[in-house]
């Protein structure tokens, strides 16, 4: 699932791709799609985009006239700029395309004006993201961990109190209400980092951090001379700190997938030390998502919790990788699947008696064989059986 820093390259991917290019038309929404239509027509605008946490906004601004003053307007033509707020879900993503190259799954696309035109497309396989025309910012969502730091640190210290906080620490990450962008290999990594148990009591686990990272925002020379050993304490117990710096290493690596023009992961991959490396525990928490962590789980851990069954890590094609070796496993996969679709179906086949006598070492008789042997003795014995009923006349 993207978490804050995939949407976060995703605005940054649409502002790369969109930069100087004007869009024409109205905005087009699959068939099958639920989320709404949106009701945004123009001869001439731009797209611009922003991220929050897990929400991306996209900002459609039609274009002045060359004169600088507004052009004439038709009658449905949009004057003022929609913001169009996108929840990514499972696998959404975007794609930047030329029309004939549209992806398969393309819920949402804006057109170029230029000729041959290109779309910028709202891409999900599995149709659990959203988008909201017209919207803004949830406001049950929390302040961003990465680019609202001072807001987040504040949100969540001074609501320690709430009930909220009596849940595993675990649980309490993936509440977008404090912890807006964090997502579940994010909670693995960042808990990994401090030895926190991911059942530990999320208040106490909490609580004692200030509202103010002294460390993480003064740059005077006071602060500068604090004992080394007391800095890296303070530092390495501060997971509010590390809820804000973890995601910002991701964005600099490029994300876990989620960008469409990147097909090497290899280095995301090579960064995490505890979400899906092998070594790792894993159960599942209350809520039934998987937990990844090292050592003891804690003590708010679910009762008889069992670990979900271990899967080999390979991408899948909705995960955007489209290398030569997943579309050899994909290929190898499908022929052994056929493979035992015609083994099965050809043991299926066999005759019962066959198979019996097969069983016995046995060799199976050829029933035309036995018939035709049937139909020559009864040819021979014809003329004998005449010859004894001529006989019996006779002695009559």
């Amino acid at each position: 699932m993207p978490e804050g820093p995939e949407l976060h390259l995703a605005s940054l991917y649409v502002n790369r791709m969109c930069h100087g290019v004007v869009f024409t038309g109205a905005v087009i929404k699959s068939e099958v799609s639920k989320s709404p239509a949106v009701a945004f027509t123009c001869p001439a605008y731009r797209i611009s985009a922003t991220s929050r946490g897990k929400e991306v906004k996209l900002t459609l601004t039609p274009m002045k006239s060359d004169g600088g003053s507004r052009r004439s307007v038709k009658g449905g033509e949009a004057v003022q700029p929609m913001d169009v707020v996108f929840r990514f879900g499972m696998s959404g993503y975007f794609r930047f395309t030329p029309e004939d190259e549209l992806p398969k799954h393309a819920h949402l696309r804006f057109y170029t004006k230029e000729k041959p035109r290109r779309v910028l497309s709202f891409v999900d396989a599995r149709r659990f993201g959203s988008w909201q025309p017209g919207g803004s910012w949830q406001p049950e969502r929390g302040p961003c961990i990465m680019f609202e730091y001072k807001s987040f640190r504040e949100n969540v210290v001074s609501h320690l109190s709430d009930r909220a906080f009596d849940r595993p620490i675990c649980e309490v990450l993936l509440n977008q209400k404090y912890f807006n962008g964090v997502g579940n290999y994010l909670r693995a990594e960042i808990l990994y980092r401090l030895n926190v148990p991911p059942f530990a009591p999320a208040r106490a686990v909490l609580e004692g951090l200030e509202p103010d990272d002294v460390f993480g925002t003064q740059t005077d020379d006071k602060v500068k001379t604090v004992k080394a050993e007391k800095k890296v304490k303070a530092e390495a117990a501060d997971l509010l700190r590390l809820c804000h710096t973890v995601p910002l290493e991701v964005v600099g690596l490029g994300g876990k997938g989620y960008d469409p023009e990147k097909k090497d992961y290899s280095g995301f991959e090579a960064w995490l030390q505890c979400y899906y490396v092998d070594g790792m525990k894993s159960i599942r928490d209350h809520n039934g998502r998987t937990m990844w962590f090292k050592g003891d789980p804690g003590p708010m851990a679910p009762k008889e919790a069992k670990s979900p069954k271990a899967k080999k890590r390979v991408k899948k094609a909705d995960d955007h990788d489209y290398t030569h070796k997943t579309k050899v496993a994909r290929r190898r996969s499908t022929s052994t699947v056929a493979k035992k679709e015609i083994k099965q179906e050809a043991v299926s086949k066999t005759p019962k008696r066959e198979k019996d006598v097969r069983s016995r070492g046995v060799k199976a008789p050829d029933v035309n064989s036995s018939r035709k042997g049937r139909r020559a003795g009864e040819a021979e014995a014809e003329p004998l059986r005449r010859s004894t009923r001529a006989r019996r006349n006779k002695a009559q």
